[in-house]
């Protein structure tokens, strides 16, 4: 820690020192000029203290966010008083206090709204990204691409982070390299043969979506029958099934169907379908499934609850949440929470659906029962609630000193910008421990832009393969357009000689294309699209490539020469314990499908300033436009390619994130 201080403490007298340097007019500049910060969470708050000191009057900051008590630790301009209200606001009239001739505007709102338009982002001079997830990064970077405003990019996870900056036309943009998909597991592995923690949990989210929430046919959570490992007949599977009472009997029904119908009774949807009795027994009739892994072990609510009470007590000590139950204090758990979970629906009313969501204890309360008790049936090490939380919430451990000394080089970076010292910008990493030539920070030279990047090429264009026989076009506004290339609400128009529009952002219009399949528009081998943002001011060209030999369960891949694909990090080999469930962390499904950690990390091995483009990269307009008016409202590591004058000795020097 003692390092971290010391780092932190140079950081500040470095902006001290330059601030006593500082020409008349870059300091006058810095009263006059309009900056936007985007977040107000852990680098924000610091950010925003940090530049009304440095002499920064006029501040806009944006933040959707309301403010928890999980934030206090680290994000200061919060007090307990404050849970619940804006992040945005507090944050403002915190800093308001000890500098009340700054002029700040603050913004309870999300920067993806289409308020927040491309002249919104010309007001400013610079803006700074102060954010936690991906889409909106995606977005900002855009935006600021389409009103040439530079961007200084940030991040941190636990002791690592890292400042960029980001120029059209002359640095790479944030989407210049790739990043790594958010992990995702087989759905057989959540289903049948699940091997760690973090299955189950997903498989508890996946239930509480079904009982509880909005109905998902990819997060189904019973027995996978089409499991390419089972070699059995299903016919005679369910004969020999013993899984079979009156009220019981195993029957393939929507599991909120089947739910209700018991009145979310706690002791009937832990016996009965999809959880920890009678599923688990199907499951058992898979007899190939359990040749090589050790079965699961069915659970009873009577028989737990004639369990000794003395055989139930919490393992280890500390605060309640970090305490991990017995089998028995978990049913109870799993009991509490249905019921409290059941009431909130009935004062919904009829047809009402819950919203998962880490910081609300009956859902967290079912999520870790849930999941524990699929642990112990698969012979898991069961996690407390703290563990269970950090992994179903994608909880990134956040350090208050790092946050610190981002902030600080935000600000620096910021300085050179305005300064018109674009040249001494650079990429800085903050490492966990320092590298050989005994550095914590180090710089790297910025990249110029990726002329193969599908967001900042002077014509985007990507090529998509894909079935059009069977992608409808739902799946490509959704899962290709929005979530694959980060648009917000795009039109489409199929370049056919006739401009038919396919998808139109105007509410309503296009509604009926939906669930058509790509094929009834005459899309077939060869087809282009043009994809317009109006948002983001973003035109993207697709070509269409019909396959019908696309792997099981892929639905399109993005091929050429655009940026689509990441290294694939390198997964330790498993062992070959025929045991199934005696891993406790949460690292990826050894499945060759499972995706990378959504945390963008790149490993470069000299703290010399190399370019990033000597190194391999790991993390992902129209005539016919019309206004738009509606939008929808954190490490996994790979080395880059080492440098030929690099001492062998210089391993695993930077750490870039997301």
């Amino acid at each position: 820690m003692r390092c971290y201080l010391d780092e932190s403490y140079t950081i500040f007298s470095t902006i001290y020192a330059n601030l006593i340097g500082l020409r008349k007019e870059l300091a006058d500049s810095l009263s006059s000029c309009r900056v936007l910060v985007v977040g107000a969470g852990g680098i924000g708050c610091e950010l925003l203290k940090n530049l009304v000191l440095t002499g920064f009057k006029n501040i806009e900051v944006i933040d959707l966010d309301t403010i928890d008590v999980s934030n206090l630790n680290r994000q200061f301009l919060f007090q307990k008083k404050h849970v619940g209200k804006s992040k945005a606001q507090v944050a403002k009239e915190s800093v308001l206090r000890f500098c009340p001739s700054a002029n700040i505007t603050a913004y309870h709102d999300s920067i993806m709204n289409p308020d927040y338009n491309v002249e919104f982002f010309r007001n400013f001079q610079l803006v700074m990204n102060a954010l936690d997830n991906r889409a909106a990064r995606n977005h900002v970077n855009r935006m600021c691409l389409a009103a040439d405003i530079p961007l200084i990019e940030s991040g941190t996870a636990g002791y690592l982070g890292q400042v960029t900056v980001i120029k059209k036309g002359q640095t790479e943009c944030y989407e210049c390299q790739p990043k790594p998909t958010q992990k995702t597991f087989p759905g057989c592995t959540i289903r049948n043969t699940p091997s760690e923690p973090i299955h189950c949990i997903v498989w508890a989210k996946y239930l509480f979506n079904q009982l509880f929430g909005e109905e998902d046919a990819d997060q189904e959570v019973s027995p996978d029958t089409a499991d390419p490992e089972v070699a059995w007949n299903p016919a005679d599977a369910a004969a020999r099934a013993t899984a079979s009472n009156k009220d019981g009997d195993i029957k393939r029904v929507s599991t909120k169907e089947w739910a209700r119908s018991t009145g979310y009774d706690p002791v009937k949807l832990f016996n009965k379908v999809q959880l920890f009795k009678d599923d688990i027994m199907y499951l058992l009739t898979m007899d190939k499934l359990w040749k090589k892994r050790k079965a699961p072990l069915p659970l009873d609510w009577t028989e737990i609850h004639q369990l000794e009470s003395s055989q139930e007590e919490a393992f280890g000590t500390g605060l309640k949440d970090q305490q991990v139950l017995g089998v028995q204090g978990y049913a109870q758990l799993f009991h509490r929470s249905v019921e409290t979970l059941r009431s909130q629906l009935i004062e919904k009313g009829e047809g009402a659906e819950l919203v998962w969501d880490k910081d609300d204890p009956p859902a967290m309360d079912f999520v870790t029962a849930a999941a524990n008790l699929r642990m112990n049936v698969f012979s898991m090490n069961m996690k407390s609630r703290f563990d269970v939380k950090s992994m179903a919430g994608n909880i990134i451990p956040a350090i208050a000193t790092t946050n610190a000394v981002i902030a600080g080089l935000i600000v620096l970076e910021a300085l050179k910008t305005l300064n018109s010292d674009f040249d001494q910008c650079r990429t800085i990493f903050l490492n966990k421990q320092p590298n050989p030539r005994k550095k914590l920070l180090v710089p790297c030279a910025l990249d110029p832009p990726n002329p193969n990047c599908y967001v900042c090429a002077s014509k985007p264009e990507v090529t998509v393969k894909l079935n059009v026989h069977k992608t409808i076009v739902q799946a490509l506004q959704d899962k290709i357009l929005k979530e694959k290339f980060g648009m917000v609400a795009p039109d489409v128009q199929i370049e056919d000689g006739k401009g038919t529009i396919l998808i139109s952002s105007e509410e309503g219009e296009t509604e009926a294309n939906n669930n058509k399949f790509l094929s009834d528009f005459g899309i077939r081998n060869g087809s282009r699209l043009q994809a317009d943002d109006f948002l983001q001011d973003y035109t993207l060209l697709v070509n269409l490539i019909h396959s019908e030999e696309l792997e099981k369960d892929v639905e399109f891949e993005v091929v050429g020469d655009a940026p689509d694909k990441a290294p694939a990090p390198s997964v330790p080999e498993e062992g070959k314990n025929i045991a199934n469930g005696n891993k406790d962390s949460a690292q990826p499904s050894t499945s060759s499908k499972a995706a990378a950690e959504d945390d963008d990390v790149l490993i470069v091995d000299s703290d010399e300033e190399p370019s990033s483009s000597t190194m391999e990269a790991s993390p992902e307009s129209s005539n016919r436009k019309r206004k738009h008016h509606d939008a929808d409202t954190d490490a996994t590591a790979s080395k880059r390619k080492r440098l030929d004058q690099q001492p062998a000795d210089d391993d695993e020097d930077i750490i870039a994130l997301d």
